[in-house]
């Protein structure tokens, strides 16, 4: 019988995934600083979290590792499944187990398996898929849509959830280059993922007026989500969440 499966989202792509019996934080970003704004609400401080199972980093980017703040959280023996360059900055934080993975590498917390899968971003990146309880996840921090992302389907049996980032961020400095999945693309990986539910997130970021003329572009408007997913995927739903809200997840079909 599936377990339960609910998602808060806190912020950007910091989440609280409870799945499979335990609660797994993702991306975790509580602070601001010069050009990084979550342009919405953080809804949760370090000192409101639950008591957290895991805690996932897909990449070094302060707004996806913000480790001074998570410094605070009461209980530094928490697993930390991370990408590789995380791995010392998580430990120099006092974060004692730490657990790097490359792409398709897997590991476990309780009854819980934690999968790394593929990325590419502005730096090293992985992505995650989790599974516990008999439902799956599939949270993508805020990589581009790359071939091995399709193959996710004959990986895994299913995916209940999938948290997908559709802001399509561009470096103007560096002729615009694109270094996160706009809502488009990420419409097309619900196409071939499939999931029971589909929910945007780092959608809201922003640089300031300053950073967003001169830095960076993006499109912050996740409704573009769900009208790209009506003609690319018209029979997977998709639901924007605001921050502080809890959802529960159905199975999927």
């Amino acid at each position: 019988m599936d377990q339960p499966l609910a998602v808060t989202r806190i912020t950007h792509s910091c989440h609280l995934i409870e799945i499979g019996g335990m609660v797994v934080l993702t991306d975790p970003w509580f602070s601001e600083r010069a050009f990084y704004h979550p342009g919405e609400p953080v809804a949760m401080r370090v000192d409101q979290l639950p008591r957290l199972d895991a805690v996932l980093i897909s990449h070094h980017h302060y707004d996806h590792c913000d480790l001074r703040a998570l410094s605070a959280y009461r209980d530094r023996t928490v697993p930390m499944v991370v990408a590789a360059p995380v791995a010392p900055r998580a430990r120099a934080a006092g974060f004692t187990d730490v657990r790097p993975l490359d792409p398709w590498a897997a590991t476990r917390v309780g009854d819980l398996t934690i999968t790394a899968a593929p990325a590419r971003h502005g730096v090293y990146e992985i992505t995650f898929v989790i599974s516990a309880g008999g439902r799956g996840v599939y949270f993508a921090g805020d990589t581009m849509l790359i071939p091995e992302l399709k193959t996710l389907p004959e990986r895994f049996p299913r995916f209940d959830l999938s948290l997908l980032p559709t802001n399509g961020l561009q470096i103007r400095p560096q002729l615009n280059r694109q270094v996160v999945m706009n809502a488009e693309e990420a419409a097309e990986l619900t196409s071939i993922l499939r999931p029971g539910l589909t929910v945007p997130h780092h959608y809201a970021f922003t640089g300031g007026w300053l950073g967003d003329a001169l830095v960076t572009w993006s499109d912050r408007d996740p409704s573009h989500l769900v009208q790209a997913v009506q003609r690319l995927a018209p029979e997977s739903p998709v639901r924007i969440v605001s921050p502080g809200e809890r959802l529960t997840v159905a199975p999927a079909a």
